[in-house]
């Protein structure tokens, strides 16, 4: 659904064949370097991983992060970003072909999902835009990660979004499905269409008490029918839904997911140490460092049109359209896709 300047509202491949499309919107289409590192060598097969090497924690911030770690230590950096109502496991084939490729690959859980927890009873469980990406930076520094790869989806791709324009300086290069998610509580604020205002059912449920307890009740239910909208020809199985499902029991998890969806309405505070953050996230800034945006050709989520945010990213750039039955999570729905186009921007 096209949303100008305003995609902040949320944000199979079986044995059809998955194509990709390179197309360059205002920008340079990437051309793969002769010695750069190819992560294509052996297509991989969705669903081929099942697990992470077991995860290590790290106080980083205001948490204790649970990420899991793979390749070489001093590798080039890459930071995977999953989404909602997603967690880690939807880089588990992605990783192991970015290791392999040489690069230290990060996959942490975002706050509120997994083994991640906050260090103080007293903080507060804020799911605004501006604190999952300051996250980011404060897991950088406990990693001694001066400059990273950053990719994500859903959330994840906002969060790296919110990274790449505010401290390009920390970001070598960016992969974002669904393009530019940079979004603000005044922007959320203007009524879309109807039909678009539809598609956004659960935020106005999470504005009340009475989905703030049917998420709390039916966290499972909610989320596997989440990714059954979101990607209408991903035929996952109840195992791999149930080892991302895990992560929504971390105790902050509820508070989290409903104080990001109340806060996108401005229907609660943020924190105010984010309020010169987010100012500035409200001027929508460009984005400098070199990307490649993702969409999937069956993304049943509300994601704008890749011409409406083409020019929100001025340096080297391209969009790449994947096809054969692509939903809304690309990592683990077309892993070699996703990988590749890590591969590819990491090189320039």
């Amino acid at each position: 659904m096209s949303q100008p300047l305003n995609p902040d509202r949320r944000s199979f491949l079986g044995a059809a064949t998955m194509a990709l499309a390179v197309v360059p919107f205002g920008g340079v289409a990437f051309a793969q370097s002769g010695n750069a590192k190819s992560a294509a060598s052996s297509a991989i097969k969705p669903g081929t991983n099942t697990t992470f090497a077991a995860l290590k924690q790290i106080d980083a911030g205001v948490l204790n992060v649970g990420y899991a770690e793979a390749g070489p230590a001093d590798g080039p950096a890459v930071i995977l970003l999953h989404g909602w109502p997603y967690d880690i496991h939807s880089f588990v084939d992605v990783a192991p072909v970015l290791a392999a490729a040489g690069f230290r690959v990060i996959v942490p859980h975002l706050r509120g999902y997994g083994t991640t927890r906050f260090l103080s009873l007293d903080t507060p469980r804020n799911g605004q835009q501006g604190a999952l990406a300051t996250d980011v930076i404060a897991l950088m520094d406990a990693l001694k990660i001066e400059k990273a790869v950053v990719a994500g989806f859903d959330w994840g791709a906002r969060t790296a979004d919110i990274v790449a324009a505010i401290w390009p300086e920390r970001v070598k290069a960016l992969v974002s499905v669904s393009g530019y998610l940079i979004g603000s509580q005044q922007a959320n604020s203007n009524p879309l269409p109807p039909a678009a205002e539809l598609q956004w059912w659960y935020q106005y449920y999470f504005a009340t008490e009475r989905g703030r307890l049917g998420y709390e009740k039916y966290r499972r239910e909610f989320s596997k029918l989440i990714w059954q909208l979101a990607s209408p020809k991903w035929n996952f199985d109840d195992a791999t839904f149930e080892r991302s499902a895990a992560s929504f029991d971390n105790p902050d998890h509820v508070a989290i997911v409903i104080h990001n969806y109340r806060w996108r309405l401005g229907l609660v505070p943020g924190e105010a140490r984010f309020d010169a953050l987010e100012k500035r996230l409200a001027e929508f800034p460009v984005i400098t460092v070199p990307t490649i945006t993702l969409e999937g050709d069956a993304n049943g989520a509300p994601h704008p049109d890749p011409a409406a945010y083409a020019k929100k990213f001025s340096g080297k750039y391209a969009h790449r359209f994947l096809t054969g039955g692509i939903g809304h999570n690309p990592p683990q729905e077309a892993p070699q896709a996703f990988a590749d186009a890590v591969v590819e921007v990491a090189g320039y």
